[in-house]
């Protein structure tokens, strides 16, 4: 990728992510339609009422008032239905469109979590997350629909004091656009920096709060609540000074529309000031009849503009809500920068060499040892093996070099297989790229099936990782053991959650507390290290895969429990699921069927 790509690539997302943002026009129409019809009575209700007002202080026949009456009471009582009308259409096509916007950039990041998102503190990627993609809504309801209806208001306005005086719409109309310019301008000078920093310190006030409020006990244990405080309120002081910036960028833009629109009273008077002195009678036989402008149309014509300028100070409203729109969708991009593609493309997760030809498969016992691993057991080939490993290697994220030497490994239904090695040797890594974390390189097989055509969702129902630290939701026993059910949380029964607590040993322990809605607390802050892991591999037998991969699953515990636990977990996997187990700590050769020992490269 050349340089100029990479620049443009975040631009070419983000646009990608304004247009899922925005919803059909057909969608949009009726929201458009109420909006020039809101802003069209807005300005007939102001020019009816100053006409009646005019004609009235005249005291004609109250009959010729009659139709005025009911001119300014139609279009007040249709400026707020069509304005009511306009807003609910508009924002249900916007939260249409959001909806899908919310999937699209879950669909962005769910392929590169867990180790794909780069150095995104959990506060800046929960505020770009939510916040940010809450913001593209504006896009229809601040950007779009204001824009179309202002602008279209503001010209039928136009065309129409036109026909009673040229000269003033000629004068309007520059006034406007000035008034419009210089409101852009300020608008973009004062306030495009302190938006876009502004949206940077809501994501790292967001990081600050979250270790504020997860931390705490650690702080509280130092002595360093203080000091996280403080970071908490400059930070939140920066926040507000940024804020207050936009508040005078906003303020600023009120005085020169204010200044605009007195302009513009000034010019109606001026210009159509004459026309109606030269149409008073000099005398009582002489009266000039050319030029004649009616004292009501002159009061109509020199209030017209305190409707057309508050329509037309949605313009550079809009402009700063489509650069905070962009904003949004830029940070959108920064973290998740390719979107999955549509279509077969998302089932081609992997990077998985050709598979070998056959006369180069052994399907022999025994394994020839690979650079940088040693296989210690044999394995019959009588059986379609669970997992086949040949000359696999990992690379983590942009990164050229593979993670360790190249490794081989087959595994029959029921066996089991220690990988070792020293730490950084990049056991972790093989385990994230076997569940296509990672681009994994080489052939990979999983019940006699090349997994390179597989996506992602259809290899971790094969293949479940059990991580070091599994996550344990602040909620019952049960509810973070239905979430690995294959048909859902809402199909998971009580008889299939018990039977998979007493195959890891936490049935007894569950009936002392409330069985399947003990709580577990925040992050298992409630149970041990072990009961954690434990659960962890109830789901992975809940999940019905065919490959448990255990990383470190007795780091947490004292080599007394962890043999125990050892037993009880790998005896628990059945005669037809394989246990892939990475491991810095002897197991003993009974537990185990094969062994790899892992080298660096």
């Amino acid at each position: 990728m050349t340089a100029g790509t990479a620049e443009q690539n975040p631009q070419r997302q983000a646009r990608s992510l304004l247009a899922a943002s925005r919803p059909s026009w057909r969608a949009m129409a009726p929201g458009l339609i109420f909006g020039i019809l809101s802003g069209l009575s807005a300005v007939l209700l102001l020019g009816s009422s100053a006409y009646l007002i005019t004609r009235a202080a005249e005291q004609p026949p109250i009959l010729y008032l009659g139709l005025l009456v009911v001119a300014v009471r139609t279009f007040a009582l249709s400026r707020g239905f069509f304005r009511y009308l306009e807003r609910l259409s508009t924002h249900d096509a916007a939260f249409r469109a959001l909806g899908e916007v919310r999937g699209d950039a879950f669909s962005r990041l769910e392929p590169l979590a867990p180790v794909k998102l780069g150095p995104r503190r959990r506060g800046d990627l929960l505020t770009r997350v939510i916040r940010d993609v809450d913001g593209l809504v504006d896009l229809p309801t601040r950007v779009i629909q204001p824009l179309t209806s202002s602008l279209t208001v503001v010209g039928l306005t136009l065309l129409a004091v036109l026909w009673f005086s040229p000269l003033f719409a000629l004068a309007l109309a520059g006034l406007l656009l000035l008034t419009l310019v210089l409101g852009t301008l300020v608008t973009e000078t004062l306030t495009v920096g302190a938006e876009r920093r502004t949206a940077q310190l809501r994501g790292d006030l967001a990081d600050e709060v979250v270790d504020l409020v997860s931390e705490l006990d650690v702080l509280i244990a130092y002595d360093a609540v203080d000091a996280q405080l403080q970071k908490v309120a400059e930070l939140d002081a920066r926040l507000r000074r940024e804020a207050l910036i936009g508040a005078r960028g906003a303020g600023l833009l009120a005085a020169v529309f204010s200044a605009g629109t007195g302009a513009a009273v000034l010019a109606a008077l001026l210009i159509t000031g004459p026309t109606l002195q030269a149409a008073v009678p000099l005398g009582p036989d002489v009266a000039l009849g050319f030029g004649e402008v009616d004292p009501a149309v002159l009061v109509t014509l020199a209030l017209i503009p305190l409707a057309v300028f508050e329509l037309a100070a949605a313009v550079p409203l809009a402009w700063s809500a489509r650069r905070r729109v962009l904003t949004h969708a830029r940070r959108i991009a920064e973290i998740a920068p390719e979107p999955a593609p549509p279509g077969p493309a998302q089932d081609q997760p992997l990077t998985l060499q050709p598979q070998l030809p056959a006369d180069e498969q052994r399907p022999h016992a025994q394994m020839a040892p690979t650079s940088g691993s040693e296989v210690l057991a044999d394995f019959s080939a009588d059986a379609v093996p669970t997992l086949e490993l040949r000359d696999v290697t990992v690379r983590w994220p942009e990164s050229d070099a593979p993670v360790g030497a190249p490794l081989s490994a087959r595994l029959l239904p029921g066996e089991n297989l220690l990988i070792t090695g020293p730490s950084g040797v990049g056991k972790t890594a093989l385990a994230l790229g076997l569940t296509g974390f990672l681009a994994l390189e080489g052939r990979y097989r999983v019940a006699g099936e090349d997994v390179t055509g597989w996506s992602p969702e259809q290899l971790r129902r094969e293949v479940c990782l059990i991580e070091q630290q599994a996550h344990i939701f602040d909620s019952s026993l049960r509810a973070n053991l239905a979430l690995a059910h294959p048909g859902g949380p809402e199909a998971a029964q009580d008889a299939e959650l018990e039977q998979v607590l007493r195959a890891v040993g936490l049935w007894d322990w569950a009936q002392t507390r409330h069985g399947l809605q003990t709580p577990v607390g925040m992050f298992g802050d409630l149970i041990s290290g072990g009961q954690a892991q434990r659960i962890a591999v109830a789901r992975g037998l809940l999940s019905g895969a065919r490959i448990l991969i255990l990383d470190e699953p007795t780091a947490h515990v004292d080599p007394e429990t962890a043999a125990q636990m050892l037993e009880e977990l790998l005896g628990a996997t059945g005669p037809r699921r394989s246990v892939v187990l990475f491991s810095h700590t002897p197991v003993p050769d009974r537990l185990i069927n094969a062994s790899l020992q892992l080298h660096r490269a």
